[in-house]
């Protein structure tokens, strides 16, 4: 197996385990006042895994038969146009980001999921239902996690290693948010002031990063198809 393969992987692996989804939420159960329920924390996380493991597989699928088949049907510049269309799209995305915080503001967004985290009175399937809510809208906008689906797509290894390296993935995701846990059962509310500070920081560098990621992506996409196309 490729070292380099596993280095890259565990790379965007941990990138994402700092999203909304994978930490941000689970700060806010650590949050709670009292002890934590451990269960539903569990259950929140188990969720959000299961969801970007099952997508990932049906994405694997997907992407491997779509690239069989434009292999045989599309030429180079048919497929330079896919990819500079890909390219503005991604930069419509992030303008359109962009222009929607700028009118209305992420920090009531922020709040209202906040608030839902913060209701200990709903019930366990209500938290799991925000967690694939939050794997749903977050995932377009996952950029390492879909590279490395397309990482482990187009590698030479086999379909069961690419399903066991899958889940290897989905679970590294889920670490900080597992090592937050353990630290806030032992230190109590001791840490509180710090999983604040460390969940405005966050939240702050994701808001930023709904911009620009998918702009530079975008930007290095149709660039490259267009110098390519000999328009540049």
């Amino acid at each position: 197996m490729n070292s380099v393969l596993l280095a890259t992987l565990a790379v965007l692996a941990l990138i994402d385990s700092t999203s909304i989804g994978t930490l941000i939420i689970p700060i806010w159960l650590l949050l709670q006042p009292g002890r934590v329920a451990i269960g539903r924390f569990l259950a929140y996380l188990a969720t959000i895994t299961c969801f970007y493991f099952v997508i990932g597989v049906a994405l694997m699928l997907g992407a491997g038969s779509l690239a069989t088949s434009l292999a045989g049907n599309l030429d180079r510049s048919m497929t330079l146009y896919l990819q500079l269309a890909i390219g503005s799209g991604l930069i419509a995305v992030a303008a359109y980001f962009w222009i929607k915080r700028k009118l209305q503001g992420s920090a009531d967004r922020t709040e209202r999921w906040r608030t839902r985290v913060a209701n200990r009175s709903s019930s366990v399937a209500s938290l799991m239902g925000l967690a694939l809510l939050a794997g749903v809208l977050e995932l377009t906008m996952m950029l390492p996690y879909l590279g490395a689906i397309g990482t482990l797509t187009t590698s030479d290894i086999g379909w069961s290693l690419r399903v066991l390296m899958l889940a290897a993935y989905t679970l590294i995701m889920i670490v900080p948010a597992v090592v937050l846990l353990a630290v806030r059962i032992l230190l109590h509310d001791q840490i509180d002031p710090w999983l604040k500070r460390l969940s405005k920081r966050i939240t702050k560098e994701i808001d930023e990063a709904t911009v620009w990621v998918p702009a530079a992506v975008g930007f290095l996409a149709a660039a490259g198809a267009a110098t390519d196309l000999g328009w540049v």
